[in-house]
């Protein structure tokens, strides 16, 4: 594919195509449709962004949030793409010269949320498209979304079979980082895709080192953990709510960390002012719900710590992959106390969902859940999980390297500790 290879090289900077890259474009050029799972900095968006350049009309991406949408746009222009974004931060008359644009093929990508996307006035206009032949491509980025929050709060991604029923001519590519196979069954029959359109990457990051602590006094936990391995190198620390983000954040600046808050409850332009110190600047700690992050271009994120337990390991792996992006070594904490589970199956039972789904994400919950007890490796639990075998040990897990329990400390397999989960006590006071 010496076209897909140029634009690869001119437009992008890359020497050659890495894993199945090729065959996707080459797929997707076909005028076929598509699940395609790689490893957070694998290099997914290429995938549609190389046809979007060679295809003759307007690749629309389907994208979960502003934040994410404004970095992939941001990037595009920078190498001289012809990209945007249709959000509601957009003025009017920003709006008018975005669908002249579209109109006269301006635009090669245009950025939408699922709920943009199920406006009738947004699919009359798409219609226009289409009756012109201006539809190249669909592609559904962040695609566990449609199993991960179409249940809960965002019910506009049950509705992306839309694309199908209405442009079946058009192709769709959707594009996750992670999803376990029920997770992809759920994709494949919600975006009509066959079940031999997928293309499935290896879920192992030989570069992550995985590490489990018994959650006991976090303050004093995460500075020692930071100052032995981490004094000067920027991470990301999760948290399960606002109060704590924000807790955390002015626990660390009060130590003497250049740490940041961030989370859904912030203004959007106080939001977008911290991710971008946190892209640019060297050392900073951004303390964050799980809406950060999500395509996040900084490739030098040496750590990541839960400092609650995720909700399941699809989002754990997920959230892990966000160090480490540059192939250097990068490491992933989580602090674990059995409480955070216990708080977790009771949002899960008092949710408003089906039965059948209830029970689904109970399971997911438990998987985690022994994935934390368990003293088998860590990184063969987690490609197991994900339908992938592995033999042997890791060497970079705590149960597969006696010193990464160092992370740990005393009591390393001890669960049974009280302390306080919204507050953190006084840690060791010691310079950076």
């Amino acid at each position: 594919m010496p076209t897909a290879l140029h634009t690869l090289q001119r437009v992008f900077g890359y020497p050659d195509f890495r894993g199945a890259q090729e065959a996707i474009i080459a797929h997707l050029m076909g005028g076929e449709s598509a699940l395609v799972l790689m490893p957070t900095g694998g290099g997914k968006s290429l995938c549609y962004q190389i046809p979007a350049l060679l295809l003759p009309g307007i690749t629309l991406v389907v994208s979960p949030l502003i934040a994410l949408m404004q970095d992939q746009v941001a990037s595009l222009r920078r190498r001289g793409v012809p990209a945007a974004q249709l959000n509601a931060t957009l003025a009017s008359h920003e709006n008018r010269q975005l669908q002249e644009d579209l109109l006269t093929g301006r635009l090669k990508l245009l950025y939408v949320s699922p709920e943009r996307l199920a406006q009738p006035a947004f699919l009359a206009l798409l219609d226009h498209l289409q009756a012109r032949g201006q539809l190249s491509l669909f592609a559904i980025d962040e695609a566990h979304c449609i199993a991960q929050w179409g249940h809960d709060f965002r019910p506009e991604y049950r509705k992306l079979s839309v694309l199908h029923h209405r442009y079946p001519s058009v192709p769709r590519v959707a594009l996750t980082a992670t999803a376990d196979p029920e997770t992809r069954q759920e994709i494949l029959e919600q975006l009509q895709l066959r079940a031999d359109q997928q293309y499935v990457a290896s879920f192992d990051r030989p570069n992550l080192h995985y590490g489990i602590c018994p959650k006991s006094n976090p303050g004093a936990q995460i500075e020692t953990f930071l100052l032995e391995r981490h004094a000067r190198d920027s991470g990301i620390i999760y948290c399960q709510s606002r109060r704590q983000v924000e807790h955390a954040a002015l626990w660390l600046q009060s130590r003497g960390w250049s740490s940041l808050p961030y989370h859904a409850g912030l203004e959007m332009a106080l939001r977008e002012r911290h991710q971008q110190r946190f892209i640019q600047e060297k050392g900073v700690i951004m303390v964050a719900t799980v809406a950060f992050g999500m395509g996040v271009d900084k490739p030098d994120v040496r750590f990541v710590i839960h400092l609650d337990s995720p909700r399941n390991l699809e989002g754990y792996y997920q959230e892990t992959g966000r160090a480490g992006r540059d192939g250097g070594v990068a490491e992933a904490l989580m602090l674990f106390h059995p409480a955070d589970l216990m708080a977790l199956r009771l949002r899960i039972q008092q949710a408003h969902r089906s039965r059948d789904r209830q029970v689904a994400d109970l399971n997911k919950l438990e998987a985690l859940a022994r994935y934390c007890r368990s003293d088998a490796c860590r990184r063969r639990t987690l490609l197991r999980y994900f339908g992938e075998e592995s033999t042997g040990r890791c060497h970079t897990c705590d149960n597969c390297n006696p010193d990464y329990r160092a992370w740990c400390g005393p009591g390393h397999r001890n669960h049974a500790i009280t302390f306080a989960a919204d507050r953190f006590t006084p840690g060791i006071r010691r310079t950076r």
